[in-house]
């Protein structure tokens, strides 16, 4: 199982950012996958599932903020953020399925003014 996150950054409060999630070595459009973060000094949280035919679920905090999507031809996920607020800096992870050991090394998000 290999999983390579991209697109982290510095981003301004209300600012919006994509992030992706390069899968391989597993049958991705068959899995259920996940984005995880892991605030500074915080315990990882969930941020959102999708399902391989794509029916999403996101936590209360990101809801109406953040898109969930992936693109199964491609093995790739995506979590779009939009509106971010300063407590979204932490660093993101996509994971494969619902067993968070199975993650990615994680792209950083910063937001900051």
């Amino acid at each position: 199982v290999r999983l390579v996150e991209s697109g982290g950054g510095l981003v301004e409060p209300g600012g919006s950012l994509r992030l992706s999630c390069a899968s391989s070595g597993f049958t991705f459009g068959a899995t259920y996958m996940t984005w995880i973060r892991q605030p500074p000094g915080k315990a990882l949280e969930r941020v959102a599932n999708i399902s391989p035919s794509g029916n999403t679920f996101y936590s209360e905090d990101v809801k109406g903020r953040f898109t969930i999507s992936r693109d199964n031809a491609k093995s790739m996920l995506y979590l779009r953020l939009s509106n971010v607020k300063t407590e979204d800096t932490a660093m993101y992870h996509c994971v494969k399925g619902t067993n968070w050991a199975d993650r990615g090394q994680g792209t950083q998000v910063t937001v900051s003014s």
